[in-house]
């Protein structure tokens, strides 16, 4: 519980944003024009998700002077596609049929995900060279 506490803390944008995501993956949203724009959900998700990362990207390169590569892996590429997968299993077997998984959802999540994560290597190494400096 600790480690949460303190995770909370450092990271407080990101675990709103991942707060957010579980909030919206339960509810039932409601119907709107933008439904019949062709694949807007799959854009939602590579959004939704690829923000959060770079989120996650930008407080982490705030906080550490030293990439642990490992780490950074873990917590910002692998943690959010974990989290999208487990989402998307809930979604289909735990929701009464209100929501329903899609593996295509996965997919646009790990394509937000992959891209922040790209973006925030390259920010990474322009950062660390500048502070070199």
């Amino acid at each position: 519980m600790k480690y949460l506490y303190q995770t909370v803390r450092r990271y407080p944008f990101s675990s709103l944003l991942i707060g957010v995501i579980w909030y919206l993956s339960f509810f039932t949203p409601p119907k709107t024009g933008l439904d019949n724009v062709a694949f807007i959900d799959k854009w939602v998700h590579v959004v939704m998700y690829g923000g959060t990362c770079a989120v996650i990207w930008t407080e982490y390169i705030r906080r550490h002077r030293v990439a642990a590569p490992l780490r950074l892996f873990l917590l910002a590429w692998l943690a959010p596609i974990v989290m999208s997968g487990v989402i998307e299993l809930l979604q289909e077997y735990c929701t009464d049929g209100r929501r329903s998984g899609d593996w295509l959802d996965l997919a646009a999540n790990a394509t937000g995900v992959t891209l922040a994560a790209v973006a925030g290597s390259i920010f990474f190494r322009i950062y660390r060279g500048q502070s070199r400096r």
